[in-house]
């Protein structure tokens, strides 16, 4: 089964991002696992994964840091509402909003709002985040996470539409 976080059509996003905050609901609610469940992104074992997993904070937006299952992830939040994979694939050119918090340009996908994915741009592997917005601020969450975050080299970063026509 893919994980909630990889990279889908814009159609099932929606779906995928609620089905990961019920997961990860779930098993805080059950009390089965003490682990936040995620599968493995492609390239979660590439060196720059781990320097970002190493410089994760323990605390998120003030949410206490979880321990998850797979490599290159972090959580935070009882149940967690801040979900973070490093490893995916980089976004291409979008129309989605972008924004720099700390040096880092972060793409948001808006479409399952309260809850937004943020992804890197301009950094490879990327890194997702997925917020719960009803729980944290998205903001005050890739603020907290950005340090971390910059850990992987930028080699490129968001233009407006006047510099890339200009280009």
């Amino acid at each position: 089964m893919p994980h909630p976080l990889a990279r889908r059509p814009r159609g099932l996003v929606r779906t995928a991002l609620a089905a990961a905050f019920v997961v990860v609901g779930a098993v805080a609610v059950s009390g089965c696992a003490q682990s936040v469940p995620f599968e493995t992104a492609p390239h979660a074992s590439d060196p720059d994964c781990a320097a970002v997993v190493v410089r994760l904070p323990d605390t998120v937006a003030g949410l206490a840091a979880r321990e998850t299952n797979a490599q290159g992830t972090g959580a935070w939040g009882q149940p967690a509402a801040v979900l973070l994979r490093c490893g995916v694939e980089p976004p291409g050119p979008t129309t989605d909003r972008c924004v720099s918090v700390d040096g880092v340009d972060w793409v948001i996908d808006e479409s399952d709002a309260p809850r937004y994915l943020f992804t890197t741009y301009g950094r490879t592997p990327a890194v997702e985040v997925l917020v719960d917005n009803d729980v944290v601020s998205g903001t005050t969450a890739i603020a907290d996470l950005s340090a971390a975050v910059a850990a992987i080299p930028a080699t490129g970063g968001c233009v407006g539409l006047d510099d890339a026509e200009a280009g």
